[in-house]
């Protein structure tokens, strides 16, 4: 398929990328590696949060016992 059949839907309003200006496609794909880079960041804090769970429950078992 070439960019000649391919469209992008913003707010609501599809539009054919042959239409937009150089600048439009840049900013496309600007868009395209930010989200791709919070959707890494989104996993990498989600393995952060999974390894302070489990140090804060390891922390826990090794707390001294109330008597």
């Amino acid at each position: 398929m070439t960019d000649d059949n391919k469209t992008v839907t913003i707010d609501d309003v599809e539009y054919p990328l042959e239409a937009l200006s150089e600048t439009a496609r840049a900013q496309l794909n600007n868009l395209t590696a930010v989200d791709e880079e919070i959707a890494r960041l989104n996993a990498q804090l989600a393995i952060a949060h999974t390894a302070r769970a489990a140090y804060a429950s390891v922390l826990k078992s090794e707390l001294p016992k109330e008597s």
